[in-house]
C-alpha cells in the first residue's frame, strides 16, 4: 500500500476484475474515492458500493468495466487540453471518462468541457 488511497483503490478494481471477481473490499477510504465512486455509479462502471464505517473499509460491487486506471503524475490541464488527454488516455472517441478534479469538485471530462473550467486529472475508465 502506497500513500496514494485512490491509486490504491481504483487498482485493487482494477485487478478484482481481470480475476473475474464481482465484488471487492476496499480498506482504506477517503472522501476524494466516495466522489469518484460516486461518479463510477453513475456511468455504471459499479453496481453498488457500500461504506462500513466501523471498519473503514467500501465494499465495491463491479459492473461494466473494461479498464479503469489512475493518472500518475496528476496532470494539470486546460479547458484546451482536455482534448490530449482523451486521445492519450480513452480508447477512443464517445467511449470512457476522465475524471477532473475541479475547482467545482469531481467532474467527468465532459462536464468540464461544458462548463469551460479545467483541473487536475485524477483518473480515467472505459
Amino acid at each position: 500500500m502506497s500513500q496514494d488511497t485512490v491509486a490504491d483503490a481504483i487498482n485493487m478494481i482494477r485487478n478484482a476484475n481481470k480475476a473475474g471477481k464481482d465484488s471487492v473490499e476496499i480498506k482504506r477510504i477517503s472522501n476524494l474515492l466516495i466522489e469518484i465512486l460516486k461518479i463510477m455509479k453513475q456511468k455504471g462502471v459499479i453496481k453498488k458500493y457500500k461504506i462500513d464505517g466501523k471498519e473503514k473499509s467500501i465494499e465495491v460491487s463491479i459492473g461494466d468495466l473494461i479498464e479503469c486506471r489512475a493518472v500518475k503524475p496528476r496532470f494539470t490541464c486546460s479547458v484546451h487540453d482536455i482534448e490530449k488527454y482523451k486521445r492519450r488516455y480513452l480508447p477512443a472517441r464517445n467511449i470512457g471518462t476522465m475524471i477532473i478534479s475541479t475547482n467545482k469538485g469531481l467532474k467527468t471530462h465532459e462536464e468540464a468541457e461544458e462548463e469551460g473550467i479545467g483541473g487536475s486529472l485524477i483518473a480515467y475508465f472505459y
